[in-house]
């Protein structure tokens, strides 16, 4: 059964085109991922599929009987109200029958209207409707419904706008960014909640394992083109690559006869014959082809950072409070060169206020903390860039620092990170408040990593962006040879970039778990311990092992196996990279150039891959592993 047709819609922004001439049909039982790059106007199309903006040109045609519910990123509501009455004051249609039937209860003599009332509870089996208003809003964490709208934060306002969207029981569901501001264990349910109930979705998200587990189609608007795949987020991956690969073939082919087509159109032809037009006419088509290059960068950077000590970030003894919320308690920690630290916990349970602590913005009210003199703190926080009006994304970046040192003495310029960063010449002299938000979120990014620290701390850097956006930043950090600590509701993120956990709770106490959260989710999925359980014990480390990774030994301390561990994932890397280099010999339309360029990275590598071996054969040794 059809829902809603989209036919031909385009739509513009000042002197730029979002999309163009786009169309597709959304019917009963698909839940269906948009993913496109920010300024590509995801929540544009969103906002015209669901009915709060016009296209340009095109029309949207929806069923008519069709119940639509619309998740935005920032939900309107009556800041005057109370949760509460901000729910019933919605349009849930089950609220309204069941205010009917109580209407029709206190005038019984109206048997007609009593039968319609109850004919309708029946139909919408409204009498199951408070048990599900009670479970939706337990699990949202909406537990006092008296609290003013006004005097709540981004994040709850945004999960009543989900109940809001789940509790009208709709037929379709649009959500743009559903899991913003969600914690951890909000996104689980949300996943599994939508696995049991029998919604149509539509919905943007850069969360891929929300992508991955709740999605049985992907449409991706890629440079003015909409793809389709019928399967989830993995299935998308594997089959764009295999499109890139036909469209980097196709294009090879294009340059092979633009170069033929090209020495005819030199020698002049002075008869211009009907076939010989015809011929010049094809001639522009196939140079189009030829050089209708993507704009994707790949992060590749040795960064020459300044060499920490062996003094990092330390902290003694450390306690936080506020009122009668005991946040922290007591803990002490010492971090250690190139250690990865993800945090995670409820929302409210101070891992922000963690990281502003280790930052100097907040004392502790016990203990203290010690900073290396060799440590440099890059600090991305969530409340993003302040923008000066009329100031050019090239100044901002500049504002902070003119380039980045690498190694062997070559630099990148503040041009050429934004350029790796996705802006390209043109967008990095627009002004800053042409930026869409995601933008700027990049862009605070890259004002945080031209100052060249070498302990980063990143508190939610993946709200807002794009999933390109986050491809490049992970290959940034993967590479990163300082401390990293980070705040992310992102799983698919911090399983990629983290070694171990710090886990918060609500009594105050900080576990440290021994690996990277889907770890953490068997581990306590097996011992029956859940992150709404006030205390999480810390395993053993054996308890939650990596499966590509050997146990360490006893007797071995954390930053050798920390080591150890980095070693076996490098030469992994590298060897990935050796045989792929390897390969592209094999390629028959390979021309020389790009043949002496990959002839030159393969050199690089098989060193590097000779290196990192040697070290690991080293340290084997000394550990005696």
């Amino acid at each position: 059964m059809n829902y809603i047709s989209v036919e031909n819609v385009s739509r513009a922004f000042a002197d730029k085109a979002l999309f163009e001439n786009v169309s597709l049909g959304i019917n009963q039982g698909q839940k269906i991922g948009f993913v496109a790059k920010n300024g590509y106007g995801k929540t544009s199309l969103l906002n015209i599929i669901a009915g709060k903006e016009q296209p340009d040109s095109g029309s949207v045609n929806r069923r008519n009987d069709l119940r639509m519910a619309f998740l935005s990123q920032e939900p309107d509501l009556n800041q005057e109200q109370t949760i509460e009455e901000v729910i019933l004051a919605s349009d849930i249609p089950t609220i309204q029958i069941i205010a009917r039937y109580e209407k029709a209860m206190e005038n019984m003599d109206d048997a007609d209207a009593y039968q319609k009332a109850f004919d309708q509870m029946e139909s919408h089996n409204a009498w199951d409707f408070e048990t599900k208003y009670k479970q939706i809003l337990s699990k949202l964490k909406l537990d006092n419904l008296s609290q003013k709208v006004g005097k709540l934060s981004g994040g709850q306002k945004k999960r009543i706008a989900m109940a809001i969207a789940l509790l009208s029981d709709p037929q379709l569901l649009i959500m743009d960014e559903p899991t913003n501001h969600l914690d951890l264990e909000m996104i689980e349910w949300l996943e599994e909640y939508f696995k049991q109930e029998d919604y149509t979705i539509l919905m943007v998200t850069h969360d891929r394992y929300f992508l991955d587990r709740v999605c049985n189609e992907i449409i991706e608007l890629d440079n003015g083109n909409l793809y389709t795949y019928k399967g989830n987020y993995s299935y998308y991956v594997e089959k764009k690559e295999e499109r890139l690969e036909i469209e980097q073939t196709t294009q090879e082919k294009a340059q092979q006869l633009y170069k033929k087509e090209l020495q005819w159109m030199r020698r002049q032809p002075k008869a211009r014959t009907t076939k010989s037009k015809s011929r010049i006419d094809d001639f522009y088509t196939i140079k189009e082809a030829a050089f209708n290059r993507r704009q994707e960068h790949q992060v590749e950077l040795e960064i020459n950072m300044q060499r920490m000590g062996t003094k990092v970030v330390e902290l003694h003894k450390i306690s936080k409070s506020f009122g009668d919320k005991n946040l922290i308690e007591n803990f002490d920690y010492n971090f250690q060169r190139g250690e990865r630290v993800g945090i995670i916990g409820k929302n409210g349970t101070g891992k922000s206020t963690f990281l502003n602590i280790i930052n100097g913005d907040l004392a502790p009210d016990t203990g203290k903390v010690t900073i290396g003199e060799t440590v440099k703190i890059g600090y991305y926080t969530q409340s993003g860039i302040n923008i000066k009006p009329g100031q050019k994304v090239i100044d901002v970046v500049k504002e902070y620092g003119e380039y980045i040192p690498l190694n062997k003495g070559k630099i990148i310029s503040a041009s050429q990170l934004l350029e790796r960063f996705l802006f390209d010449n043109k967008k990095k002299h627009d002004f800053v408040e042409k930026l869409s938000g995601g933008e700027r979120k990049r862009l605070y990014l890259c004002t945080i990593l031209i100052q060249n620290p070498n302990f980063l701390i990143l508190d939610e850097p993946t709200n807002d962006l794009d999933i390109p956006t986050l491809n490049v930043l992970e290959n940034f950090l993967m590479d990163f040879p300082g401390c990293i600590v980070v705040v992310s509701h992102d799983r698919y993120f911090m399983d990629k970039i983290v070694d171990h956990l710090l886990v918060f709770n609500q009594s105050g106490e900080i576990t440290d778990f021994p690996g990277n959260y889907s770890d953490f989710r068997a581990y306590v999925g097996t011992t029956d311990i859940a992150l709404e359980k006030e205390t999480v014990k810390a395993p053993e480390v054996k308890a939650a092992p990596k499966p590509e990774k050997k146990t360490a030994p006893a007797g071995i301390s954390r930053e050798d196996q920390k080591e150890l561990s980095r070693l076996e994932n490098k030469i992994k890397q590298l060897e990935v990279d050796r045989k792929k280099l390897q390969d592209s010999f094999l390629d028959e339309s390979i021309d020389p150039e790009t043949m002496t360029e990959n002839s030159i990275k393969l050199g690089a590598v098989k060193e590097e891959l000779e290196e990192k071996e040697m070290e690991w054969l080293e340290l084997t040794e000394r550990l005696g592993v």
